[in-house]
């Protein structure tokens, strides 16, 4: 696992101080590594990354066949009872998730969530791997 906590800290706790009803927040690889988290379990949020390593290809896949779209994934929103799951791309082979409570508004979530990623996408960034080794 890739661990750089410290060095996200600041980003992670300015998004979770700003919109009521976070409950985590991980930034993680593409695939499925978490980088880093605030607030919530550790290994909940090694769950939630190996998770969405699956969730970004399915919707890489699926805005293929959108004919003017580029291919891309840019936000999965899933509504559930009780609360909202987010992930949205974050720079190369790097994503954002967050789970919230249902008191997080949908909108204002993924307005904040750009708003981190545009500020700091390029320190959300991950270096493709193969076999485990940094390529």
């Amino acid at each position: 696992m890739i661990e750089q906590q410290g060095k996200f800290d600041w980003m992670l706790r300015d998004l979770y101080d700003g919109v009521p009803g976070i409950e985590m927040i991980v930034v993680l690889s593409a695939d499925g590594l978490r980088i880093a988290r605030y607030s919530g379990d550790p290994d909940a949020a090694d769950r939630v990354a190996a998770a969405c390593a699956g969730l970004q290809s399915l919707a890489g896949a699926v805005s293929q066949e959108i004919p003017t779209s580029d291919g891309d994934m840019k936000m999965v929103l899933i509504e559930m009872n009780g609360g909202y799951f987010y992930l949205m791309a974050a720079g190369p082979n790097a994503y954002l998730a967050v789970l919230s409570d249902v008191r997080c508004e949908p909108g204002r979530m993924g307005l904040s969530m750009a708003d981190l990623v545009a500020r700091i996408g390029p320190h959300l960034t991950s270096p493709a791997r193969r076999n485990g080794q940094t390529v």
